[in-house]
C-alpha cells in the first residue's frame, strides 16, 4: 500500500476519534485502561503479552512483531458509571460556626460516555514494524446537581486527554522483540464549584455564586516494551509508560458575585495556571497456551500515583493560590484471564481483576474523584468473520465497595458521608488486516 492511502486512513481515523472523544474514569484514580475491546473481555489480563491485534501499540509496542502485514483497529468503549452520595452530617466549617450544610445528595454524578481508540501497525520488513495509536490514557467526569450539599467543594469536574502515539518495534530474534513509542498528549480540564458568598457577608448559605476553572496544555512522554517467547506455549511481556507533565493554562471565572465583594481579588476573573503530572505505569504480563483451544493469562501493573501530591491553581491577578491536598499513593492492579477457542471463527473470553485505589483515606478523598478500589468481572468474544478481519466484543462490571468521605476545604465546609459507586463498560472493536 502506498504512503498516501496510509496517511489518509490515519487522518480519517484520527478525525473520527477526536470527534466522539469523551474521557471518563474506568480504572482506579483517573486512569483509563479501556484501550482494547479484545483486552476488555479478559479484564486486560496479559495485556502486555497477548499482542493479538494492533492495540498492542498502547500496552506493549514490541507486540507489533507478531502482526504480519498491515492491520488497522478501530474501537469504542461505552462507560456507564454510577456515583451516588449519601449525606451523613456535612457541616459548614470555620470561618463560620460548624452548622449543617443544606442541599440534596447531588443525584447520580456519573453518566454515559464514550472512549474511542485507533491503531495502525505496518510490517516494513521481517525485522521492523511501524505503528501509530490514538487513544485516551486518562480522563474523569463527575457532575453533581446544582444545590447539592457538597456544592462548595465540587459541581462539575472533567479531565479529557487525547494521546497520539507513533511507535516502532524491532524483532531481535524469534524469541525477543523490542518496542518504543513517543506520546504527544493533549489535556483539557474544567472544574467548577459553588461559592458561598453569603459566608463572607455574615449570612452563610444565603447567597451562592459559582467559579469555573478551564485550562489545557500539551505534554510529551514515551513508552517502551519487550516481548519474550519463553517457549512455544509461553510468552512474557514487560512494558513501561512514562509520566507526562503539564502546565495547564486557562481562565478562572466567577458568576453571581455580590456588589460588596466585587473588589476582592479572590472573586475576580483572571487567567490561571495549574501543574498536573500523570503517572508512570509499569506492567508484567504472561500468556500460557494449552493445546489449540485454551489460553491463560495474567498481569501485574504498577502506577506511580505519588506524582499527584496536590493540585495548586495559581491566578495571574495576584489572588491567593487555590490548593487541594491529594497525597495519592502508588497503586497495584492484578488480573487473570482465560480464553477458549471452540472453532476457528470464535474465541470466548473471561477475566477478573482487582484495581487498587491511590486515595489513602476518607479525609483526602474528594467529591471530584470519590475513588475506591474496585473488582472487575469481564466477559467477551472475538468473531473472525472473514480472512483478515475480526469483530471483538467485551463487557465488564466494576464492583466498588461503599466509599466514605470526610473531606474539609477552607470556606467550603466538611463533606461527610458515603458513596455507592459502580461501573458498567461495553466495548466493541473491528480489526482489519490488509
Amino acid at each position: 500500500m502506498r504512503a498516501k492511502p496510509i496517511a489518509t486512513l490515519v487522518r480519517l481515523a484520527l478525525t473520527a476519534v477526536l470527534a466522539v472523544y469523551a474521557g471518563r474514569v474506568g480504572a482506579a484514580g483517573f486512569a483509563l485502561i479501556e484501550q482494547s475491546a479484545s483486552g476488555m473481555g479478559n479484564a486486560f489480563a496479559g495485556a502486555s503479552a497477548t499482542a493479538e491485534d494492533a492495540s498492542t501499540i498502547f500496552f506493549n509496542p514490541a507486540g507489533m512483531t507478531r502482526l504480519p502485514g498491515k492491520q488497522a483497529v478501530l474501537g469504542v468503549h461505552a462507560l456507564d458509571p454510577s456515583v451516588k452520595f449519601t449525606n451523613q452530617g456535612s457541616t459548614l466549617a470555620p470561618p463560620a460556626p460548624p452548622v449543617p450544610l443544606t442541599g440534596g445528595n447531588g443525584g447520580d454524578a456519573g453518566q454515559w460516555s464514550y472512549v474511542p481508540n485507533f491503531y495502525l501497525s505496518w510490517e516494513m520488513n521481517e525485522s521492523l514494524w511501524l505503528g501509530i495509536g490514538v487513544n485516551s490514557p486518562f480522563g474523569l467526569k463527575t457532575d453533581y446537581a446544582a444545590g447539592w450539599v457538597g456544592r462548595y467543594q465540587a459541581l462539575n469536574s472533567e479531565l479529557t486527554t487525547v494521546n497520539i502515539n507513533p511507535s516502532i518495534a524491532y524483532k531481535v530474534s524469534d524469541k525477543v522483540s523490542l518496542g518504543f513509542g513517543l506520546s504527544a498528549q493533549k489535556a483539557d480540564a474544567t472544574l467548577s464549584k459553588a461559592i458561598d458568598f453569603g459566608l463572607f457577608l455574615g449570612a452563610p448559605q444565603t447567597s451562592d455564586g459559582s467559579q469555573e476553572l478551564s485550562a489545557s496544555d500539551w505534554g510529551y512522554g514515551f513508552n517502551l516494551g519487550a516481548l519474550f517467547q519463553i517457549s512455544p506455549d509461553m510468552r512474557i511481556g514487560v512494558a513501561y509508560r512514562s509520566r507526562i507533565k503539564y502546565t495547564l493554562s486557562g481562565t478562572s471565572s466567577f458568576a453571581g458575585v455580590p456588589g460588596p465583594l466585587s473588589g476582592i481579588l479572590s472573586f475576580q476573573n483572571s487567567n490561571a495556571t495549574a501543574d498536573l503530572t500523570v503517572p508512570d505505569i509499569a506492567s508484567l504480563s504472561v500468556l500460557q497456551t494449552f493445546g489449540d483451544k485454551w489460553e491463560m493469562m495474567g498481569d501485574i501493573t504498577w502506577t506511580q500515583w505519588t506524582v499527584f501530591n496536590q493540585l495548586v491553581v495559581n491566578f495571574a491577578n495576584g489572588a491567593p493560590s487555590n490548593v487541594t491536598q491529594e497525597h495519592w499513593q502508588n497503586a497495584w492492579r492484578f488480573s487473570l484471564g482465560l480464553n477458549y477457542k471452540p472453532s476457528e471463527m470464535w474465541k470466548l473470553r473471561t477475566g477478573i481483576a482487582w484495581d487498587q485505589t491511590p486515595v489513602p483515606n476518607s479525609t483526602l478523598r474528594t467529591a471530584r474523584v470519590p475513588d475506591n478500589s474496585r473488582t472487575w468481572l469481564a466477559v467477551g468474544a472475538s468473531w473472525y468473520f472473514t480472512k483478515g478481519a475480526s469483530l471483538d466484543f467485551g463487557y465488564a462490571h466494576l464492583f466498588v465497595p461503599s466509599t466514605s468521605i470526610n473531606h474539609t476545604e477552607p470556606a467550603s465546609g466538611t463533606l461527610i458521608g458515603s458513596y455507592d459507586n459502580s461501573v458498567n463498560i461495553i466495548s466493541l472493536q473491528v480489526a482489519y488486516s490488509f
